[in-house]
């Protein structure tokens, strides 16, 4: 089976990004910023070959994913198993909130316990895991030899990454997660996923922003 090319992209910024406030599977709309980096990545891929797109279904993703298909002209098709990791009671509380209202739980998620499931029905680091990989290798062994975009959340891109570099879920983060990067990835039956690139934001950084508030 050939590989199937993916482009990963996590979605553009939301006010409770910038507030450090836990997204989960709550339903938070992209802010000005975010609109203007959906379109700029849309922008970004608008002349590559994109033969599908397959995004989480929660609206800040689906807004990006959106822009992407605007510009590509390729099939969007919403996809649950791309949601961002359940965090249960975590959702709607600031870092600093959890920290202060929740210290034992704070400090197993800080230490990234993989067995560690918040409180009111959340996933833990290894379910996420599980249904991540289940569900990317699903959608790229439909695309053999063609390349798709992926469009989710910072959880998932977390994830994706560990995968391809076979990294541990505790160990350390030491790559970037930003709203509307490209990160680039390969799959193959035998192999599973390996990285190709990652955090691509020149279509960000040379871009102007005046047009944000317009």
């Amino acid at each position: 089976m050939q590989a199937t090319r993916l482009i990963a992209i996590r979605h553009g910024e939301t006010a409770w990004n910038v507030d450090t406030r836990i997204q989960g599977h709550l339903d938070i709309p992209l802010n000005d910023t975010g609109l203007w980096q959906a379109r700029q990545v849309g922008q970004a891929l608008a002349h590559e070959p994109v033969s599908a797109i397959y995004s989480s279904d929660l609206l800040r993703a689906w807004a990006t994913a959106e822009a992407v298909a605007q510009a590509t002209g390729a099939p969007l098709t919403p996809e649950r198993g791309l949601r961002e990791r359940c965090f249960g009671d975590f959702q709607g509380r600031t870092f600093q909130q959890i920290e202060d209202e929740s210290p034992e739980q704070a400090l197993r998620w800080r230490k990234r316990d993989p067995d560690f499931v918040p409180d009111g029905g959340g996933e833990s680091l290894s379910m996420l895991r599980e249904r991540i990989e289940r569900t990317v290798h699903a959608i790229a062994a439909r695309h053999p030899g063609q390349q798709i975009v992926l469009v989710a959340h910072g959880g998932v891109m977390d994830v994706l990454y560990r995968l391809a570099t076979r990294l541990h879920l505790q160990a350390p983060r030491t790559w970037q997660l930003t709203n509307a990067a490209i990160n680039r990835l390969l799959w193959t039956d035998s192999s599973g996923l390996t990285l190709v690139g990652w955090a691509d934001t020149q279509h960000l950084d040379n871009a102007s922003r005046d047009e944000i508030h317009s």
